[in-house]
């Protein structure tokens, strides 16, 4: 193998797993060290500046981080990354000071964002402190979007959502609430320099089976209920209620239907437990508070008397797969079975609805109805035209809203500044030695054997009881202090100099994973099965040296490395360092001078 460019961003940038998988590309080991520290505020600036929402992530996020993070390759469950996150918001102080300033001086560019949403909020996060003129149209009274309207209170204050999306506001964006958009055609008649669409898909799917007209008094479309459950418009809900669906809005709707009313809720699903779109913990967390939920069962019929619903009709289905692997649900031919209700909630996905948006002004949609994006820089055929957040590709998270829009951002900023578009500024990166004496490092090193501590639960009577009242009660300091200690550090690397290297061997002596092997080089393929401890995951890339004195090359397995320093502290001659290697992506309007536009810099 060639020696291994450690110069290159993404080389580190990947070891870092969980800030490559996160979307909006947060620096967790970063702020995960600063809450360890006590340094509350400052973990939230970082946070803020990337996922803008870390209040209301820290609750609601996906988590596409934690699957990636490192500790769950050496043990069962990863870092609470997310749960740390909030933390940060939970524990922080008044950080209106260390926001940016409001523009002095506006630049007379005025931008559309249509829809309240975080992929608006943070078009504008990153526009309004520009000097740009950014005006959000949303048909709601207050800012958020699904956010506020599909997320139950009982997972996320509305007192949260306030305070972060007022940040945004206060940068200088305007708000123009009650106000729908009804026709592109008409807002791009007003002059604006750029349109921004985050609309969300705001639609949700319905069923088409027997008894759905007969029965609709009591048959309601999930995401249109939880809004109406936010804004206060439904406050009860039939003693029995289905919910069909598995993903999280399926899991909202059956917990907000317990604190309703809903003695016998349950949720039925066509899929099996496994694939159920819903986060686990949302599934955990409906089955604690006494909903069970039934899978491989097809819906064939609301039934009904007298215009009353009276149940729904399923057909069980088991998976067959074919010759290519390719899954379908057959009839099992067992019989129907019947469940009695008084409602059903209807939660099988969300469509996106652009009839505002004319189809004779230059912005082509797909088969499926979905306006044409461009996946880099969320442009739409229209030169004027940006899409982001679940109205560009479909139903995600709030978090894949949020890196929309950082996107969305630095287009619209280039675009307007006469710049090529598809260009996109180079991230930063800091390379900085946590060396402090020969056995001691900047960082806490020591690798704490805890497993993964539970975030505390209000109880189930008192929590069933209001559904304003919020379940998870967060981390207190001592438990977070505890969880921070899991970080294995992953953005502090090993930094390797040949040169200076003896080949003592001592270093693969003292490795706890046994992932450094001084050995004779060869290709990939061979080299990974005649490591000291074989490293199978192709995905993670090996670090290897230059040929060493005898030949031989240095080959550490990246993918189970702790990141504990022993290696460093026991080298006699300072062959390998500790180095933070902080990433940070460069958003809209990065002035020349920002380390973003500068050079690479070698971690050598």
């Amino acid at each position: 193998m060639h020696p291994t460019d450690i110069t290159d961003p993404d080389y580190f940038h990947k070891v870092v797993d969980c800030q490559w998988a996160c979307p909006a590309h947060t620096p967790v080991p970063e702020y995960i060290r600063l809450i360890a520290a006590g340094r509350y505020s400052d973990a939230y600036m970082i946070n803020w500046r990337s996922n803008v929402f870390p209040g209301i992530l820290g609750r609601t996020c996906d988590r596409p981080c934690e699957p990636a993070c490192r500790r769950g390759r050496v043990e069962a469950a990863p870092v609470a990354i997310c749960r740390l996150k909030r933390v940060a918001a939970d524990f922080k102080d008044d950080i209106s000071a260390r926001l940016p300033r409001r523009a002095a001086t506006p630049n007379g560019k005025r931008i559309a964002l249509v829809g309240g949403g975080p992929a608006s909020l943070t078009v504008a996060r990153d526009l309004a402190p520009l000097g740009y003129d950014c005006t959000i149209f949303d048909r709601e009274q207050k800012p958020g979007g699904m956010v506020r309207t599909q997320i139950p209170r009982f997972r996320l204050p509305e007192e949260v959502i306030d305070e972060e999306c007022g940040y945004v506001l206060g940068l200088g964006a305007t708000f123009a609430g009650n106000t729908a958009i009804d026709s592109l055609k008409a807002l791009l008649a007003q002059d604006y320099d750029a349109v921004f669409v985050g609309c969300g898909a705001p639609r949700g799917r319905d069923l088409d089976i027997p008894g759905r007209r007969e029965a609709a008094a009591h048959v309601h479309i999930g995401i249109e209920w939880l809004a109406n459950v936010s804004f206060g418009h439904v406050d009860r809900i039939g003693k029995r209620v289905i919910v069909l669906g598995g993903g999280n809005t399926a899991m909202d709707c059956c917990r907000s239907s317990r604190r309703l009313g809903g003695e016998d809720v349950k949720v039925v699903v066509r899929s099996g437990y496994e694939e159920m779109k819903a986060s686990p913990w949302e599934k955990e967390d409906a089955m604690h508070e006494g909903i069970p939920i039934f899978n491989f069962l097809v819906p064939k019929e609301f039934t009904h008397e007298n215009g009353r619903l009276t149940g729904v009709v399923f057909e069980k289905v088991a998976p067959e797969f074919d010759a290519k692997g390719r899954r379908k649900l057959v009839p099992t031919g067992e019989p129907d079975q019947h469940f009695p209700c008084d409602d059903v909630l209807v939660a099988v996905g969300q469509e996106n609805a652009f009839p505002w948006i004319e189809r004779d002004i230059g912005i082509a949609f797909d088969d499926h109805g979905m306006p044409v994006v461009d996946p880099r820089t969320f442009a739409s055929t229209h030169p004027k035209v940006f899409f982001g957040g679940d109205a560009a590709f479909g139903p995600k998270n709030i978090i894949w809203a949020v890196a929309h829009g950082h996107e969305a951002a630095v287009s619209i900023d280039k675009l307007l500044s006469g710049e090529d578009v598809a260009e996109r500024p180079l991230p930063a990166v800091t390379v900085i030695s946590q060396k402090m004496g020969i056995h001691e490092w900047s960082y806490d090193n020591a690798i704490s054997q805890d497993r993964r501590f539970r975030v505390p639960h209000r109880d189930k009577v008192v929590a069933l009881a209001d559904i304003k009242a919020e379940v998870e009660l967060g981390y207190d300091l001592e438990l977070a202090l505890k969880e921070a200690d899991r970080c294995l550090n992953c953005d502090v690397q090993t930094v390797f100099t040949g040169p200076l290297c003896i080949e003592c061997d001592a270093c693969a002596d003292i490795c706890p994973m046994d992932c450094i092997t001084f050995t004779a080089n060869g290709d990939e393929d061979d080299l990974r099965t005649r490591l000291r401890a074989p490293a199978p995951n192709p995905e993670q890339d090996l670090y290897v040296s230059e040929a060493l004195k005898t030949t031989r090359v240095m080959v550490k397995d990246e993918d189970v490395c702790l990141h504990c320093g022993l290696c460093a502290e026991r080298c006699p001659t300072g062959a390998w360092d500790m180095r933070k290697y902080l990433i940070d992506t460069t958003h809209a309007g990065q002035p020349a001078g920002h380390p973003c536009q500068q050079p690479r810099r070698s971690a050598a």
